[in-house]
């Protein structure tokens, strides 16, 4: 059968299916754990009173002007006191300072409602929380919530935390014009191509390391580096029984949707947008995080979609707390860094994640596992299924241990995609391992490289299986430092050299592999690779570099 012909019954038949799942979805989310390759408990949104109060019985005033920090605090409290139940947020435009969730509280946006956050940082003091994986001080999120039971958002209106006004700006991320225009607007440059809102942002960033800054800062000291401390948009930690529904959440700060350290989390046809442009813009983190259903939502972001993390180095090994038993399913991700994400901060374990019935539509990555030598950490046990991807800018599926804060693209760009493996450190606690990660099901056209496993000489990615893949890109797939590796089924249509590409791989076993005719370079071997089993159809003369 024909490469078109096998990706197209692929899809019909793969859409069968997908359709039916839809259908389901609508009533409850048992459907969810049908078949789910690990045990998982089941989990329900959780149940308010009957209580209701609305912003404006608070005082609060949906004008776009008027300040309701106050009227959220009141109504809160005023909720809170009946035992919890609905805060009602009418349309309009409700301008406002940070609001502070409690425990049995549904804050509940109607159709045309707006929460517009300010952009006035003293509104925001500083609090001791956690970013990129470690304990720091950032400024308060626009919502929070620690240490709380069933909490909720949910309904049809829109959450936009004034982003723009913290974020810094590279030049080569927008057009002539609107970095023109920022720049005309006040704040400093820290050269002609990177802007600042303020100077008390750009001293942050010059003590910082990945957005965090290092040592033992005295009081004054983070005071003086504030505006740099830009907040996550919503923050939950420690909290049980959390539900997002039906909302947009837009223009964060930094990330966008934080849950850290909770349990038992649904959001269901959320929408997550940022400009393409937002540093450090992500649209879900989730950080040490038990029983998480992630359905039918949309993410359209400035860095990595939908990610799962838990913790960074040292600090995220001593918490020892893994990102565990996640469904995804029923996503579309727009532009992204990644579509689906584990990494980098993944020092505590990820393990029993099920990704399927994805779409990708021009993400920078389609599936992106990254990490580096200091995190340690074991990500295990994730199953990927029923991936539609185009115009991936890099690769329909990565592993990058050698992840250095930067996009696929820009390190591309700077060269360093490649590293120097020439010194090989001992296997220790802080050598990240990837293993037992199952992708079938994966339909990706008009990438950049099919696939990219960039592995650690000491510690390979291991046991990767890839079955029934259909990928159309400049390049074929580039295997190294990888060990147990098994595809079948496996078609890659490269524009430009072979179909594949391995280094320093053991133990590979490819059936069924599908090519284009005139490729006459089909496989090439590289390096100290060993145990090597190849179809019969791939004719010696196609294969460059067997030992």
């Amino acid at each position: 059968m024909s490469f078109a012909r096998n990706v197209l019954v692929s899809i019909c038949l793969f859409g069968v299916i997908f359709v039916s799942t839809i259908v389901e979805a609508k009533n409850d989310y048992t459907y969810l754990y049908k078949q789910l390759p690990f045990s998982m408990p089941k989990i329900n949104a959780p149940v308010f009173k009957n209580n209701t109060v609305s912003i404006v019985d608070a005082g609060g005033i949906g004008d776009g002007n008027a300040l309701n920090t106050d009227a959220f605090r009141k109504a809160i409290d005023q909720l809170s006191k009946k035992g919890g139940g609905k805060l009602i947020v009418p349309k309009g435009v409700w301008f406002t300072g940070p609001i502070e969730l409690k425990s049995n509280i549904n804050l509940h946006l109607e159709k045309g409602a707006l929460i517009l956050f300010s952009s006035d940082f003293d509104l925001y003091p500083l609090v001791k929380t956690f970013f990129e994986g470690l304990e720091t001080r950032r400024c308060q999120s626009p919502i929070s919530g620690r240490n709380l039971v069933n909490v909720a958002i949910t309904g049809e209106g829109t959450i936009n935390g004034s982003g723009e006004a913290w974020r810094p700006l590279k030049k080569s991320k927008v057009t002539e014009s609107h970095w023109e225009n920022v720049v005309k607007s006040g704040g400093v440059l820290k050269d002609s191509a990177y802007w600042f809102p303020s100077k008390s942002s750009l001293l942050g960033e010059s003590i910082s390391d990945m957005n965090v800054p290092r040592g033992d800062l005295s009081d004054a000291k983070w005071l003086e580096v504030k505006d740099f401390l830009r907040p996550v948009m919503v923050s939950l930690i420690e909290c049980k029984n959390v539900f997002l529904k039906g909302v947009l959440f837009e223009n964060s700060p930094s990330w966008n949707i934080h849950p850290l350290m909770c349990e038992n989390i649904i959001i269901d046809n959320i929408f997550v947008r940022n400009p393409s442009y937002a540093q450090n813009g992500d649209g879900l983190d989730v950080e040490s995080c038990k029983n998480v259903l992630i359905l039918n939502s949309k993410f359209d972001v400035g860095d990595d979609a939908i990610c799962i993390k838990s913790g960074k180095d040292e600090q995220g090994r001593n918490r020892a707390q893994p990102t565990e038993n996640v469904i995804v399913d029923n996503c579309k991700v727009f532009q992204g860094h990644g579509g689906f994400v584990v990494g980098s901060e993944m020092s505590g374990g990820v393990r029993n994640i099920s990704v399927r019935n994805c779409q990708f539509l021009g993400t920078d990555v389609g599936l992106r596992f990254k990490s580096t030598r200091g995190r340690g950490g074991v990500v295990e046990n994730i199953y990927i299924s029923d991936i539609y991807m185009i115009n991936i800018v890099t690769d329909s599926f990565l592993f990058d241990l050698y992840y250095s804060g930067k996009s696929a693209s820009e390190s591309l760009a700077d060269g360093d995609e490649i590293p120097n493996t020439s010194v090989i450190p001992e296997v220790s606690v802080e050598t990240p391992s990837f293993r037992n990660i199952f992708v079938k099901n994966i339909v990706s056209r008009n990438a950049r490289r099919a696939m990219f496993f960039n592995g650690l000489p000491e510690m390979n990615i291991t046991n990767i299986n890839v079955e029934n893949a259909y990928i159309s890109a400049l390049y074929g797939a580039e295997i190294r430092e990888s060990n147990q590796i098994k595809f079948k089924n496996i078609h890659i249509l490269p524009k430009s050299g072979p179909a594949l590409i391995l280094r320093n791989v053991k133990e590979f076993s490819l059936k069924e592999f599908y090519y284009p005719d005139t490729l006459t370079q089909v496989v090439r071997i590289e390096g100290n690779s060993s145990n090597i089993q190849l179809p019969d159809s791939i004719k010696k003369d196609m294969i460059i570099g067997v030992n």
